[in-house]
């Protein structure tokens, strides 16, 4: 047992990946504590940084009583423990995995759990990581509370587009797709929602949404697959409170409720059923749903030859096809935005979608966007289970042989899945690089296949360095290469026939390679 200056330790109630958690009393007053403390002799920066702001965020909602409230973070050795409110609760993940509470318990703890998720929104942070671990009820009194705000944010930094590399933040099995980084879509409070009716169909079922262990299956699950309906899965569970929870597990985050008061009445309804008559049947869901905030759904309009075009040229690279796609247009036409329209298709799948960008003074940097691209794309294979991740090494490590650390000069991370690699004997330029070209068509190989296809989009063409496009040049020429899907988009304006990038479209077509051509113009009145 670990010994906390200033505190007497009672016992280790949580002993997980980053962080312990322990009971205890403080030593000045006798005040029943609980001590949260990230775990390692020498946590890292990142993991201290957002140490504090879990701490922040839950000292700014301490007006709420349905938030535990945080008593103090003080330094213990190289790493730190925060002081928190000890309610005698225990989390609702310790439910049996063959009990659900009773349907007047559910509606009780709902109730009361929608009603806590609203006024944190009302504060203006969206929890992202709602799930039965992070709920917890005194056994005795009933009183719930929230707690584990430590990838908790604020709408306004939320509501932005997330990149698969940025990882997977939360918990899996109760993560909206929109939160899985492969959906296109924004993350708001909708995503709390979303998590809301995971935990609900857990507390009625005593299981999880999708049977399965295997993290990319899950992620795939909740992008594209609805699960059982709860009532199916067990009859006694009214209708009504199954149509609820499948309303909040909606894919696109607009079909959910839009508020927590629309879901706390709905749920208050089925409780005055079940007092009123002894039964609860269908009704109208809701009807009292006022959206919370003003919100322009995320579609794209206006563009629906140009999607379908993309979707097609998409279908063939499923079916082990290698395609290209240039996109022209003036700067804010939509060219990015409609790009995005696969990202969904592609990786609801088991496909890959990587981005990079070439800025316009960093022509003296070779390779950056295509390098940026890829490290995308490591990061998102960083993020899958150690099974899935031995079978990318064997293949690298197969594709690469002894030249690996060639990969790993330009893609450090690489190294994170293949291990340390042997240094490589010096060439003369010429030698380096055909080795060099010669190792990254074998590299994009791996990743390119019908089971995974992989859609590449470079960015801001008009100001890609030779280098790179040469690299592009021989990817694309590969006889080897298939089920890839290369999109690149510039503009037209900045661009002429003697433009790098247009010799090399040119020398491409000379290989008999297509480069299909896609110009966005400014959409139409009626539209």
């Amino acid at each position: 047992m670990i010994v906390i200056p200033g505190h007497v330790t009672l016992s280790r109630i949580y002993d997980g990946r980053f962080s312990m958690v322990f009971r205890a009393l403080r030593s000045d007053d006798g005040l029943p504590v609980v001590l949260k403390m990230l775990k390692g002799a020498y946590p890292s920066p990142q993991a201290l940084v957002r140490y504090r702001h879990e701490y922040d965020i839950t000292r700014s909602l301490a007006p709420l009583s349905g938030v535990i409230r945080a008593y103090g973070l003080e330094k213990y050795e190289n790493t730190l423990v925060m002081t928190l409110e000890d309610l005698g609760a225990q989390s609702l993940d310790i439910l049996p995995e063959t009990q659900a509470p009773t349907i007047e318990t559910f509606l009780g703890i709902a109730i009361r759990v929608t009603e806590i998720i609203g006024e944190i929104h009302s504060f203006n942070v969206v929890h992202k990581d709602v799930n039965p671990s992070n709920i917890v009820m005194n056994p005795e009194t009933g009183e719930i509370k929230i707690i584990d705000f430590g990838i908790s944010t604020s709408p306004n930094r939320a509501e932005s587009v997330l990149s698969a590399a940025e990882g997977l933040e939360g918990t899996l099995q109760y993560m909206s797709p929109e939160q899985t980084g492969r959906m296109n879509c924004t993350v708001d409070h909708r995503t709390d929602y979303y998590s809301l009716g995971a935990t609900f169909y857990r507390l009625l079922t005593g299981r999880p949404l999708f049977d399965t262990t295997d993290s990319l299956e899950i992620v795939h699950a909740h992008i594209a697959k609805m699960p059982r309906p709860p009532h199916e899965v067990d009859p006694s569970i009214p209708p009504a409170i199954s149509n609820i929870t499948m309303k909040l597990l909606a894919k696109n985050s607009d079909d959910r409720y839009q508020s927590a008061s629309g879901i706390k009445a709905d749920l208050e309804e089925c409780s005055k059923r079940l007092l009123g008559s002894g039964s609860i049947e269908p009704f109208s869901l809701a009807k009292y749903d006022v959206p919370e905030r003003f919100r322009i759904p995320r579609r794209l309009y206006g563009r629906n030859w140009e999607s379908d075009y993309l979707m097609d040229l998409l279908g063939k690279v499923n079916q082990g096809s290698k395609e290209m796609m240039v996109i022209s247009g003036e700067p804010g036409i939509g060219k990015t935005s409609l790009v995005r329209e696969i990202y969904k298709p592609i990786t609801a799948g088991t496909g890959y979608f990587a981005a990079g960008k070439f800025e316009q003074y960093g022509a003296n940097v070779p390779y950056s966007a295509v390098m940026e691209a890829f490290r995308d794309l490591i990061l998102q294979i960083l993020s899958e289970s150690g099974t899935q991740l031995e079978t990318w090494r064997a293949n690298l490590v197969d594709a690469l042989g002894a030249g690996g650390q060639v990969i790993i000069d330009v893609i450090p991370e690489t190294e994170l899945i293949v291990g340390p690699q042997p240094p490589l004997p010096k060439l003369d330029p010429i030698e380096s690089r055909n080795r060099f070209n010669h190792l990254v068509r074998r590299f994009v190989r791996v990743f390119c296949r019908p089971e995974h296809p992989l859609v590449l989009f470079l960015d801001d063409l008009q100001w890609a360095d030779s280098a790179s496009l040469n690299l592009l040049k021989l990817i694309m020429s590969d006889e080897e290469t298939q089920s890839f899907l290369l999109i690149g988009a510039y503009r037209e304006e900045e661009t002429d026939s003697i433009h790098p990038f247009m010799q090399i479209l040119d020398e491409l077509r000379e290989d008999n390679v297509v480069a299909h051509h896609m110009k966005l113009g400014g959409l139409k009145s009626e539209i």
